[in-house]
């Protein structure tokens, strides 16, 4: 059985996003009742984050809209745009989700744990460089993966990215960097409506983005086809030094913002080929960050099953 970290702070339940939101505390609370009885939760290591530092988030999002954010999040309710939502805890929430992906990252380059998984909000994928969109403030596995680079010298980071909706703000902060492989499958069309085939990075970073735009109705045969003949080999090909996972859980068959036919069986399977991966090209260095997932009951499911086998 691997160390496997579980990063959790309670203050994520404070990014409140009113009434009828799909991306609400409940979606943690709900995950929190339904593994802390499991014999999963007892093996993995539970840590609490903490809050970002400023130069972290830099790395991705210049000052002037860290500032922005931190001042919008007042005791009533504002809107950032048409759908993402702030509130007097939601910086230090953001703070924390993006604290918590870099936690995970130190402590699997200290060796003091061997993967790790997320359990985060606000999400992050779709923050663009000085744009809130899409329930994210902080591009939270964008700072991960700058922060791997800059302290701790890795060369190559891959990061795969299997929520449901394309993750736009990652792939926008990488799309011209060599050094780091964005591989994303989302259903098309779908929001934000980026994350068509042509989008294969610019200049430099030509060839190193992978979007895999998928119909509705797709489901654990074809999601698998495409994960063991398509993306198992980009990654080889790449040799990435490490692993993060953008782990979005809302192409499940239940959730209410998509119409994918993914299981929790196929959210485990997926996990198994990226662990593979990961354990044949760096060592196993494997983080994972939730984004969406919304259905509640979903979400536990198949993030139990995902701890399953970053634990096995």
């Amino acid at each position: 059985m691997r160390r496997s970290g579980f990063y959790y702070h309670e203050d994520f339940l404070k990014h409140d996003t009113g009434s009828g939101h799909p991306e609400r505390p409940e979606r943690l609370q709900n995950l929190l009742q339904y593994l802390q009885p499991t014999e999963t939760f007892v093996s993995l290591i539970a840590l609490t984050p903490r809050p970002a530092e400023i130069g972290w988030i830099e790395l991705v999002h210049p000052a002037s809209y860290i500032q922005s954010v931190q001042k919008a999040c007042k005791p009533d309710l504002h809107f950032l745009d048409s759908d993402t939502v702030v509130s007097e805890g939601s910086y230090v929430a953001a703070m924390l989700a993006a604290g918590a992906a870099v936690a995970a990252s130190e402590a699997i380059m200290k060796g003091e744990i061997q993967n790790a998984f997320c359990a985060v909000r606000p999400p992050g994928h779709h923050a663009e460089r000085e744009q809130a969109m899409g329930f994210c403030l902080f591009n939270n596995v964008a700072i991960a993966a700058r922060y791997l680079q800059q302290h701790h010298g890795v060369e190559k980071v891959c990061i795969i990215d299997w929520d449901v909706h394309h993750g736009n703000g990652t792939q926008n902060a990488f799309y011209s960097d060599p050094t780091v492989y964005y591989i994303s499958i989302h259903q098309h069309p779908l929001y934000p409506g980026t994350g068509v085939a042509h989008e294969r990075g610019a200049g430099k970073g030509e060839g190193a983005n992978l979007n895999f735009p998928c119909p509705a109705g797709y489901g654990d045969v074809e999601y698998l086809d495409i994960f063991e003949k398509q993306i198992a080999p980009e990654v080889r090909r790449f040799k990435p030094d490490f692993v993060i996972i953008s782990a979005g859980f809302d192409a499940h068959h239940r959730d209410p913002l998509a119409s994918m036919e993914v299981t929790e069986t196929g959210f485990g399977t997926m996990t198994e080929i990226v662990k593979s991966l990961a354990d044949e090209c760096c060592q196993g260095r494997l983080v994972s960050v939730l984004e969406g997932g919304y259905d509640l009951e979903a979400l536990a499911r198949s993030v139990e099953m995902h701890l399953n086998k970053m634990l096995e």
